[in-house]
């Protein structure tokens, strides 16, 4: 839902209701993770996708319905081989759906929606499972722990409710905790789905070289906040690079080494010149982000290698870097390239392995902790 916070901010600011369809669990080869939401307002626009297309009609007639009686409902869908033309999933998975009611007065769900607008750390807490009155409440939940709203249950609920939602922001992830009607941590009583919604995860790419200018479109494309850095100002200008959200000059190393990162911060490194690799890698390797790459031929990978064994790195920091960067695509263009390092930074953030998916018998999704596109980290099974 919090995803669609552009669209559904628009419908709050004109006094639209709506019902919005939030996937809250899903099983085998399900198309899309919880977290994926359909939402329909009064006049039957509708926004968003659960399935990609295989159950969107009946989801799309449940917000309808909820619109029309007020009432929250959790539906399951699934294939079924003694019914053919039953309405379920053609890939053989399982998905359940919360499909709420949401007044445009609402002040949780607008909260929600707004901090997820302005790009703030938020996360919603609903009640997908338990008793009938509580299904659909819901609770804002900040970063520092305060909380909007109330789950309308046993006093300690709501503080339990917050306390786990705050555990699952920290860590940007999307999913199902599962708590007691009476607010203490035994499973059972109360399934609590939380949507998390934090920044967007950061590309920094360094060297403002030709194949660059491709990489930050596609980084922009898989929702990443693309900064590209170049200590030369010839190169590092916004009429080369028009859709990076920042351009710094300035040396590799000393920007890297103030600037911002975390776990979910990708860094490519595209200069292979060794005065600007070394420093850089020295520093990157030894940063807790999720990918560190470096472009380059064999031979530079080699030598690079060599002088990074000079200045002290460890094997085990040298293990983490992924050069030459990119899987083998057979890549010549700068777009092509740009694809294949794309390519790898997905198959790390999921676990993919990059071979072809004919005759490999691979998942097709993998079940792996990561980061969703635009940041939000959610468990789905493969």
């Amino acid at each position: 839902m919090l995803d669609m916070a552009e669209e559904l901010n628009r419908w709050f600011e004109e006094g639209r209701d709506f019902a919005v369809a939030t996937v809250v669990s899903v099983g085998g080869s399900a198309p899309r993770g919880p977290g994926a939401a359909l939402a329909v307002d009064g006049q039957g626009t509708a926004i968003g996708s659960v399935s990609g297309g295989c159950v969107e009609g009946a989801v799309y007639d449940l917000c309808v319905q909820a619109l029309q009686d007020g009432r929250t409902v959790r539906e399951r869908f699934g294939y079924s081989d003694e019914d053919a033309f039953a309405v379920g999933l053609t890939c053989g998975g399982v998905i359940e759906v919360l499909v709420t009611p949401v007044r445009a007065d609402a002040p949780v769900f607008r909260a929600a929606v707004s901090a997820a607008h302005r790009g703030e750390a938020a996360a919603l807490a609903r009640v997908a499972r338990g008793p009938g009155e509580l299904l659909g409440r819901a609770l804002l939940v900040r970063p520092d722990g305060s909380y909007e709203g109330s789950l309308d249950g046993h006093p300690e609920l709501d503080r339990t409710a917050a306390e786990e939602a705050r555990a699952m922001l920290d860590s940007g992830r999307t999913g199902t905790v599962e708590i007691a009607e009476d607010g203490s941590r035994c499973p059972g009583g109360v399934a609590l789905f939380v949507e998390s919604r934090v920044p967007p995860p950061r590309l920094i790419v360094f060297g403002a070289v030709d194949f660059a200018t491709a990489l930050v479109r596609v980084g922009r494309f898989l929702g990443y906040h693309v900064t590209v850095c170049d200590a030369r100002p010839v190169f590092a200008t916004r009429v080369r690079f028009p859709e990076a959200d920042e351009l710094v000059v300035d040396w590799p190393h000393r920007y890297l080494r103030r600037t911002t990162t975390d776990e979910r911060t990708v860094l490519c490194v595209l200069t292979h010149d060794a005065k600007f690799d070394v420093p850089l890698l020295e520093t990157a390797l030894r940063l807790p982000v999720a990918f560190v790459g470096a472009m380059g031929s064999r031979r530079t990978h080699e030598d690079r290698n060599r002088r990074l064994r000079e200045v002290g790195v460890s094997e085990s920091e040298l293990a983490r870097l992924r050069s030459p960067i990119g899987l083998d695509l057979g890549a010549r263009t700068p777009e092509e390239t740009a694809l294949s390092i794309a390519a790898e930074i997905v198959a790390a953030r999921r676990g993919g392995t990059g071979v072809p998916l004919t005759g490999s018998g691979t998942p097709i999704h993998h079940d792996v902790d990561g980061p969703e596109v635009g940041g939000v980290r959610s468990r789905t099974a493969a």
